[in-house]
């Protein structure tokens, strides 16, 4: 229990801290080197620069789980905070694979993101795709009247070669803000970065209750139990994991009922949904426990199929609903690989006990019948029937 403890205290870490500052080590296969970096509070994006006296920004404008039919942008608005007004860097893949990259000045709402000349010089632009990740470079002729960008990134679906208008809800509103070019501090305008950090917390809470010890929890109810030895060690032990998943689990569900209601434009129905049905499956699993009959009780056996249906059933929609999660969260790769990875672990485990619960209750059995087979039989020792069913003659 306490190598499992350290075993999800460092889970936690290795997520939360997958959260902070992922842009500093990132190392462009391009051997481009750039001095500063900003997380985006939203749509899963990067800004990386190197910022001169002069003016000069030279920006690599990373987009990280895009696929090959949208189009991703980058903006700096020099005389607002909004989209109308800002000068864009567009890029997505064509459809015979080339990369389409250009200048697009945005001068009303529902843009086209047609090409054209910005206000400021532009150089140096191309744009890469691959694993997912579409990278902007350029290098921005900026006038030196300060060392803060109004700054707007967006993403949006391709019709052919022919970018669309964006969604205009949800994460697509929140992605403007400032971007201090000397701290490298990214502002925003709508409150993304705190809700984005709610959502990792819930996200974190989630993983962990649902994901991680309501698993373990059944697998110390079913294999612990077994050994004699362990009763009844093992049933404080999954009561403990389980009512501690719970209370982890309903404050993740709480985070996530307070997003919902923070964000009236965004909704994930069948997430919002499975999370709803988890609550009240696990509430209806703690409140049973006051219910339990006793192990003689003659409703006791109708009782253990209800508690191991509405059981299995939390893990297995917990476990959907994680990955439904991570679908919208999108962290690093490695981190879903991470949960893959706990995951595949705890089943593993699970067949191995599996595996040695069978020999364990098999070979007691056959300790049993071999107690309950009478002394002599066969005529052992000179006594019972004799081959032919009857008792041997006395001398």
């Amino acid at each position: 229990m306490l190598k499992l403890a350290l075993y999800l205290s460092l889970f936690m870490c290795l997520i939360l801290s997958s959260y902070a500052q992922t842009c500093a080590k990132y190392a462009f296969s391009s051997n481009r080197v750039f001095k500063s970096c900003s997380d985006l509070p939203v749509l899963n994006s990067f800004l990386h620069y190197n910022h001169d006296s002069s003016g000069k920004l030279e920006i690599a404008y990373r987009h990280t789980g895009i696929t090959s039919s949208r189009w991703v942008a980058w903006a700096i608005n020099p005389t607002s905070t909004g989209m109308v007004g800002s000068q864009a860097l567009v890029a997505y893949q064509q459809t015979d694979g080339s990369m389409k990259v250009y200048t697009s000045p945005i001068t009303q709402y529902q843009t086209q993101l047609r090409e054209g000349s910005l206000s400021f010089d532009v150089s140096d632009l191309s744009a890469t795709y691959a694993n997912n990740e579409i990278i902007i470079f350029a290098t921005l002729g900026l006038s030196n009247n300060g060392t803060t960008l109004n700054q707007v990134w967006q993403e949006g679906a391709l019709s052919g070669n022919n970018p669309q208008t964006h969604p205009t809800s949800g994460a697509n509103i929140q992605s403007v803000g400032t971007l201090n070019l000397l701290s490298g501090e990214a502002g925003t305008t709508g409150g993304g970065s705190s809700r984005l950090r709610k959502r990792n917390i819930h996200g974190v809470l989630n993983t962990v209750s649902w994901g991680i010890l309501m698993p373990i929890g059944v697998i110390i109810a079913r294999y612990l139990k077994v050994l004699k030895s362990a009763d009844p060690a093992w049933f404080y032990l999954h009561a403990s994991c389980q009512f501690s998943a719970y209370v982890v689990g309903v404050a993740g569900w709480g985070t996530g009922l307070k997003l919902g209601s923070e964000s009236p434009g965004v909704q994930y129905d069948a997430h919002r949904t499975i999370g709803i049905i988890l609550f009240c499956l696990a509430t209806l699993q703690v409140f049973a426990l006051l219910l339990r009959p006793k192990p003689d009780h003659k409703y006791r056996f109708y009782w253990n199929i209800y508690h191991h249906l509405v059981g299995y059933t939390v893990i297995i929609l917990g476990v959907i609903n994680i990955f439904k999660g991570f679908d919208i969260l999108k962290p690093e790769k490695k981190w879903k690989n991470a949960y893959i990875g706990v995951i595949v672990a705890l089943a593993v485990n699970a067949v191995m006990l599996e595996a040695y619960t069978w020999f364990v209750v098999i070979r007691r059995k056959r300790s049993e019948n071999a107690g309950k087979i009478p002394y002599g039989v066969n005529g052992a020792n000179g006594s019972g029937f004799n081959g032919h069913g009857a008792r041997p003659q006395q001398a």
